[in-house]
């Protein structure tokens, strides 16, 4: 099959993102690249004017090994996942359909926004309107299912029906086709055109091997993403059983070919229609460098995971022995919620924390004994049971120090008053012995001082008691 070329013009190359490229440039591989970066830019390319000349781009430096012989597919591009490098590319920036590889932007876009724990009744218009022939995990309306069982229907089976049920939870379909390509443009994904969340042929749904390869590369910073793409098997709940009513499960294997098999492969995707061919995008790591690549419509099939392994396989064997002839632009959205910390949140973290509080904040803490938690709004206004008990501590043991003090200036001795030349018997020497009298009796240990202590001490064990109950109550929950 000859090679398709592309016009230096296409109307999926553009200029936007030059003087954004460069800056990356400058941070991530020093200022001798950025200045050929820059030149390059200039071009009005994104990522490198190279990157959109047609067929092989590669600049070996000596020793640097020759690319794999029988390479068909009619775009690839392999790179430096840190440094965003692009070892060698075809055809990058040529838009085609993109198959289920699109999943990765879907699940870029929609995957922080719910808790992996949080579960869905899923309803019949959520499994509405799957394409003909559209691959399938197996979800059941009416049934519940939590966000991490859809997620593995998304990434192992590619299911469709699970896409449908979550771009649903987002706010629809379109709302999601909208959201994903304005992170598509977030990411100077140009090439790419959105019509459906899934994948599924539709005729203008492009991508390129340049923009695929963008979206498994800010996918892998969310942890989630990474996890579910390395997954190789997994049960997944099945419908009800007809004679004991218990939820039934059943195994799904990851249909990455290359996942298990290639030493090091951490995921990404997949995909396969009749319009598209074959497509995949993976990532793999290697004495502590991970490389991507991604391949389009090769000749055959089967031939999309071969193609993937031997440039791997080159990329690994050519670090320091070429020079780059392109770069992986920089993500110019803020980073989403969770995407590079952990589990992502949503309304249910969101319930169970407090305002400002981040998904890694929360699972830490999650982690520690209850008594060292930091204290949390609880139902709305109001001070936690934490908060509160620690007032009532606070209170109680300011009025016992104050109870003390005034305890020790009472029963301090007080002198008499100074009276000249009377006798112990006159009437001003009984009237100074009632004085030193009265303090004794006032403030001593056995006179109103010692039972107003004693009382303050009564109250303030009362106030640790009746904290201790309601902070008790308010952990067990409402009744």
């Amino acid at each position: 099959m000859p090679p398709t070329r592309i016009s230096q013009k296409s109307p999926y190359v553009t200029r936007a993102a030059a003087g954004a490229a460069a800056s990356a440039l400058v941070l991530a591989v020093g200022a001798s690249t950025a200045l050929t970066a820059l030149a390059q830019d200039a071009a009005g390319v994104v990522g490198g004017e190279r990157l959109g000349r047609p067929d092989v781009q590669v600049a070996p430096l000596s020793g640097a090994p020759a690319l794999p012989p029988e390479l068909t597919g009619r775009s690839w591009l392999v790179a430096d996942a840190a440094t965003g490098e692009v070892l060698a590319a075809r055809n990058a920036h040529q838009p085609m359909p993109p198959a289920s590889t699109l999943k990765m932007l879907f699940a870029d876009t929609v995957l922080p926004k719910f808790d992996r724990a949080q579960e869905h009744q899923v309803t019949a218009a959520e499994l509405a309107n799957l394409g003909a022939g559209s691959s399938l995990v197996g979800v059941k309306e009416n049934l519940p299912y939590r966000v991490e069982d859809l997620w593995r229907g998304v990434f192992l089976s590619s299911g469709n029906d699970a896409v449908h049920v979550l771009a649903h939870m987002n706010g629809g379909l379109q709302q999601t086709v909208t959201e994903m390509q304005a992170r598509a443009r977030a990411l100077q994904a140009n090439d790419t055109r959105v019509l459906s969340p899934d994948g599924y042929d539709m005729d203008g749904q492009v991508s390129s091997a340049y923009d695929l390869t963008l979206f498994a590369r800010a996918g892998l910073r969310n942890a989630d993403f990474r996890s579910y793409c390395a997954t190789r098997t997994a049960h997944f709940p099945g419908g009800l059983d007809k004679l004991t009513g218990q939820r039934t499960s059943f195994d799904i294997a990851n249909t990455d070919r290359l996942l298990g098999k290639y030493p090091g492969l951490i995921g990404v995707k997949n995909g396969y229609t009749t319009n598209a061919g074959a497509t995949f995008t993976g990532a793999a790591e290697r004495g502590g460098r991970t490389l991507l690549v991604t391949v389009m419509h090769p000749e055959a099939q089967g031939k999309v995971y071969d193609e993937a392994a031997s440039l791997l396989d080159w990329g690994f064997a050519a670090a320091g022995k070429v020079q780059p002839v392109g770069q992986l632009v920089a993500d110019t959205a803020a980073p989403a919620a969770g995407a590079a910390t952990g589990p992502a949140t949503g309304p249910a973290s969101a319930a169970a924390t407090g305002p400002g509080t981040t998904g890694a904040e929360a699972a830490a803490d999650s982690q520690l004994p209850p008594w060292s938690r930091p204290p949390v709004l609880s139902g709305g206004p109001g001070l936690a049971p934490a908060v509160w008990t620690a007032a009532v501590l606070g209170s109680a043991l300011t009025a016992l120090a104050a109870a003390r003090t005034v305890a020790r200036r009472r029963t301090a001795p007080v002198p008499a008053p100074a009276v000249t030349g009377s006798p112990a018997g006159s009437p001003a020497g009984r009237g100074a012995a009632a004085h030193r009298g009265g303090a004794t009796a006032l403030g001593g240990a056995t006179g109103l001082g010692g039972r107003g202590r004693r009382h303050l001490a009564r109250r303030a064990r009362a106030a640790l008691r009746s904290a201790r109950t309601r902070r008790s109550r308010a952990a067990s929950g409402p009744l």
